[in-house]
């Protein structure tokens, strides 16, 4: 009889053993900022009227601000010309900052690994470090982010600017 029962909860068991894939699809911009973890709330993409494409994430008072000269799919270096570059600013009244790359300042790069003009979304992922727009700051001189992820970050089409 318990050889019975054994079966019978044995056989029980086997349908839910089957495997499923499981994919997720959730849009995503996030990074470690300084070594901690940083997830933007909200975030968008912009296709300029020059082809240029604007990628920004915000979290609370801060925002970090990507562009890009084209939405080709490619590698972006900063800090070595003024068209592909990267912001980080923090408009809270006690911290209130702003970091940049530009021409020989910050360094970095932005991947882009995905436009899909179809669905309207841009993927991708980015790293650099950034430094302080008011220079006197001796103790925030500059600002690193590792291992950013955007993806799938929807692209608004209709604020071309």
């Amino acid at each position: 009889m318990k050889k019975w029962i054994f079966l019978l909860c044995l056989t029980g068991m086997l349908p839910s053993c089957t495997t499923e894939d499981v994919k997720f699809n959730n849009t995503a911009f996030q990074t470690l900022k300084n070594d901690v973890f940083w997830s933007a709330q909200s975030y968008q993409a912009y296709l300029s009227q020059n082809g240029h494409v604007i990628i920004e994430g915000s979290l609370g008072f801060e925002k970090i601000t990507l562009e890009t000269a084209s939405s080709t799919e490619q590698t972006f270096t900063l800090g070595t010309d003024d068209i592909s570059k990267a912001y980080f600013e923090d408009s809270s009244s006690e911290n209130q900052a702003l970091f940049y790359t530009e021409r020989n300042k910050g360094t970095g790069q932005i991947v882009i690994t995905e436009f899909n003009s179809e669905n309207q979304t841009i993927s991708g992922t980015f790293k650099f470090t950034a430094v302080n727009k008011e220079e006197t700051d001796a103790e925030n001189p500059k600002i690193s982010f590792t291992e950013g992820v955007f993806y799938k970050v929807p692209l608004i089409s209709d604020e071309v600017f």
